[in-house]
């Protein structure tokens, strides 16, 4: 009986990885990984099928996607414990880049152009228009911590660490949300800048619950490149 679910659930689980992959593969046109940056709060009524998409999606291997919650709906009644004025800031820097508005949900797809991040087919239109990466970069696990590498910078790239959970569950009590549990995917906890990179940099470690991303930005916030490391465990 416990090898039949056992088989059972490995089934489903390559099931559900291959509807993820089919469904970002229908957006993606253009080779090499695509980043999808969400900005969203646990106080909006309208950012949870958002979470679900970047989640659905973040599960194809080349879609590396990054859940930043903004603070600026907490003082209407439910203070999102993710939230982050820095991750405001960086919603509203993107914003100022591209000419839009600030707003959830909002999807960031390589810091190129901004969509509804709700919206299924304004989201797979970006992604099949983005252009592919110019840089290609790596992050793995070492003895000590993380090795990240890459082909070449720019004299104006900016080099960050990202570390984020893959997937949290919130009952939500006050606000827009009251009443709900939510499932929340690639929820950022942390941006760590990267000062000295020369093709090569050893980096603090993360827990083997959470993933981190290497995430290379110009000047005007246009990603260059990036990679994920997934979890090991969770």
């Amino acid at each position: 009986m416990r090898h039949g679910m056992c088989q059972g659930m490995r089934r489903r689980t390559a099931i559900l990885a291959g509807l993820a992959a089919c469904a970002a593969g229908s957006a993606r046109a253009a080779p090499g990984p695509v980043v999808l940056e969400l900005f969203t709060s646990q106080g909006c009524s309208s950012c949870p099928p958002a979470d679900a998409l970047l989640g659905e999606l973040s599960g194809a291997p080349e879609v590396i996607g990054l859940a930043w919650h903004v603070d600026y709906w907490d003082r209407l009644g439910w203070r999102d414990p993710y939230s982050s004025r820095d991750w405001t800031n960086r919603q509203r820097a993107y914003a100022a880049s591209l000419n839009a508005e600030v707003y959830t949900p909002a999807l960031v797809v390589n810091g190129a152009s901004m969509v509804v991040g709700s919206d299924r087919r304004g989201v797979q239109t970006a992604m099949r228009s983005a252009s592919a990466l110019p840089l290609t970069v790596s992050l793995r696990r070492g003895p000590t911590g993380l090795i990240a590498e890459s082909n070449g910078l720019p004299s104006d790239a900016t080099i960050s660490l990202v570390v984020y959970d893959p997937e949290r569950a919130t009952p939500v009590r006050a606000g827009e949300n009251s009443g709900r549990r939510l499932q929340e995917f690639r929820i950022v906890r942390e941006e760590r800048a990267v000062a000295r990179f020369e093709g090569r940099a050893m980096l603090p470690g993360v827990t083997p619950d959470q993933g981190a991303v290497l995430l290379v930005r110009n000047a005007t916030l246009r990603v260059l490149g990036a990679a994920d490391l997934r979890p090991m465990v969770g």
